[in-house]
Formats: structure tokens, sequence, C-alpha cells
């Protein structure tokens, strides 16, 4: 029997406040990722959507707060095989500005449980997404 193959493509939003990253935390009904997992803020782009447009919708959905800038940072492909789909995720990461401090969960039964800043110091790589630990990369580099 085959395994249903997918295609997803994401925009990730990476930001940091004062020693802080915000993330958020995956939902049981996450497709592509395990539930429960930090990971970055965003999620797929629709049919004729641009990749920024979909990022603040995403935004506004999974924190509540309102994209200023986005500035591409880098991509990368992931294959998870999850709920008998075996999927492929290109995942475009893009350093963000953001208005608003304080993040909420908008979209009702979305793929995000809860959206936090959390300590750029000590952060659990096990509690991250294969996405996120990418991401953060980034921002270990200094790009």
């Amino acid at each position: 029997m085959d395994i249903p193959q997918r295609t997803r493509v994401s925009a990730y939003a990476l930001v940091v406040r004062e020693g802080r990253v915000l993330l958020a935390r995956l939902a049981d009904n996450s497709p592509v990722f395990a539930p429960g997992l930090w990971h970055l803020p965003g999620g797929g782009i629709d049919h004729g959507e641009q990749p920024t447009e979909a990022l603040e919708r995403e935004l506004r959905e999974e924190t509540g707060l309102e994209l200023v800038d986005a500035r591409l940072l880098d991509s990368r492909a992931y294959t998870v095989r999850r709920g008998g789909v075996h999927w492929h995720l290109i995942a475009l990461f893009y350093a963000v500005e953001l208005k608003g401090d304080v993040p909420e969960v908008v979209e009702v039964e979305g793929t995000t449980e809860a959206v936090e800043w959390l300590p750029l110091a000590g952060l659990d790589e096990s509690a991250l997404s294969p996405a996120a630990r990418d991401g953060l990369r980034h921002l270990a580099a200094g790009t």
C-alpha cells in the first residue's frame, strides 16, 4: 500500500526581544510535526497567497500580533511521516518585526495551542520542532 505524499510550503517568523524568542506550541491536530513541540509562529501558504501575506495571516491567528516587517533569511526542506502521510515541508524563515507585546492564540481549533515568549538561554532543543531548531540556529549565527 502506497503512503500518500503531500507537499506543504510554510512561512515562519523568527522574532526575539530582550533575550526571549516567540514560540508557538503545536496542538493535537498539527499535520506535520508532533503535538506539544514548540514551533515557530507561522504556517502554510494558501493557494495563490504570497509568502509574506501568509506570514501576516498566520501571525495574526497564532499570536494576535501585527506584522510590521519581514525579511527572508533562508529556506529548508523536511520530510516527515505523520498521520499516515509522507510530508515534504518547505519552510521559509523570516526575520520579523511585530507590533504588540502580549501574544495570544486567536484562531479557534487551529494547530497552535499556546504562544509564549520563552528565554533563549536554556531552551531544551528536544522540546522544539526541527524547523524551530533550524530557525533558532540563524539567531545563534547572528543572521
